[in-house]
Formats: structure tokens, sequence, C-alpha cells
């Protein structure tokens, strides 16, 4: 939640000037493609940060409540919810103590933040406690075969990516800081903001799912989007996205 409160100010600042491009050229889009319908559905978006695409569900018809650890992401989301009501209701809790009672909702979204939290089996525990029977869950993560311990962008004379070297793959990480900030940002700029210090919680695809499977939930649709030929014309940095799934979404069900 430290860590989450000093990123807060600067990463909503500068995804909020677009600078969060994979996010918006096909990482959310991609994300909304494989949601079902969700109109008139009651909704829980766990880790929300500032709010973007708590929003979007919102606006995709459905009545939805958020929550992040991080006290300064909930009130640059309250105050989003300020200047543009959508009856959206935001609170500054864990996800790994969801302050609602057992079977009260009809779906739950994680997006981008179920990796970032060390206590997994907690996160999916308290999704699955929450949804109604026959509710789902969907989320997205960094996909675990390429966002390894080591990791090697390897590109050509032009700067182009062909291909990634990944390894140590089933040395899970538990807190090791990494330190970045949007590549889309010009140098110049760039100098004027401290990069994001954001601990990183590894898992392996087996583990991921086992744990799913376990908790009692049916694994629904997967997805590993990656961006359109009109994203690519819109926002051309985002080639190397086509080089291996830098995502993976995961809908799973609570089973009746």
């Amino acid at each position: 939640g430290r860590y989450w409160n000093a990123n807060a100010p600067t990463w909503t600042e500068l995804a909020r000037k677009g600078y969060d491009i994979y996010r918006d050229s096909f990482n959310t889009p991609g994300f909304f493609h494989m949601l079902p319908d969700i109109k008139n559905l009651n909704g829980l978006d766990i880790g929300c940060g500032e709010g973007h695409n708590t929003r979007l569900l919102a606006k995709a018809g459905a009545s939805v409540t958020a929550l992040d650890i991080s006290g300064r992401f909930i009130d640059y989301a309250a105050a989003a919810e300020s200047y543009n009501p959508m009856s959206i209701h935001y609170l500054n809790a864990s996800a790994v103590a969801l302050p609602f009672g057992d079977n009260c909702f009809d779906f739950a979204t994680g997006f981008m933040s179920f990796m970032d939290i060390p206590e997994t089996e907690k996160v999916i525990a308290e999704a699955f406690r929450i949804l109604k029977p026959g509710g789902f869950l969907q989320f997205s993560i960094m996909h675990p075969c390429f966002d390894t311990p080591y990791r090697k962008n390897l590109r050509d004379e032009n700067g182009q990516l062909y291909a990634v070297e990944v390894g140590d793959y089933f040395r899970n990480l538990n807190g090791e800081m990494s330190e970045w900030i949007f590549s889309q940002l010009p140098p110049e700029l760039a100098a004027n903001y401290e990069k994001f210090k954001i601990p990183r919680f590894t898992r392996t695809l087996s583990q991921w799912f086992n744990l799913l499977i376990d908790t009692g939930f049916r694994i629904d649709r997967i997805g590993e989007p990656y961006p359109s030929d009109k994203a690519l014309k819109i926002w051309p940095d985002v080639q190397d996205a086509l080089i291996v799934a830098y995502f993976l979404h995961i809908r799973v069900v609570k089973p009746h």
C-alpha cells in the first residue's frame, strides 16, 4: 500500500495523459472484447487504481463497486466520479480481506492488479467467496511465460523487437523491486518524474491455474491479447507486443 500510494500521483497523471499505451491500445480493449455482457449486473473491481477501467465497466451498464489498497488512488478515482458521476462506489480496502458478505456480486474483475498482491491465494479465495453461484471472475496479469525473473529484449539494427530471451521461469519472485516508468514518456519529461517502485510477485502458469481450480473455480475462457493492425497505425511502438504475449486474461466461474 505504501508503494502504490507513492506511485499514485505520477501514475494517474501520466496514464490520463495517454502514456499507458499498452493498456489503451490492446490490453484493455482485449479484456472488454472477452468480457461477457455485464449490463444490469452488480460487479466488484478489485485493485481499481485511479478508476480508468472501472469507469469503462460502468459505461458498459454494470453497477460497480471498486476498491484499492492505495488511499491516494481512491482519492483520484473518487474525484473523477464527482466530476462525472457514474454511480460507482469506491472504497479504500484490501483485496485479501474484502469488506463484503458472501455471495453478493454477479461478477468481479481485476485489471492488472492480482500479480501485484503477495497473498495470491487469499485474493482468489476472497473473490470466490463474494461471488454468487454462477458468477464470474475475470482478471488480467502479466503473462507468466514471458514476464520471468530473467528477460532480455532482442532488437534488430532498426530497433525493432524480433525475439525475447526468458529464463528462471520456475523461480517465484516474492517482493523483488522493479523500477520503471511508461516507455513512451520523452526523456526530457521523464527526468521530471520519479520511477514507479513496484514489488514483483511472479507465479507460473500451473500455479495460477491450479490455485483457481483448487479454490473451486471452473476455467471458462483464456485470452492473450495483441495489437490489431488498426491499433498499430495509432500506436506503432506497441509492435513488440506481436512477438510474445505480454498479458494473460483469465475468466473463471463459481459453479452453482
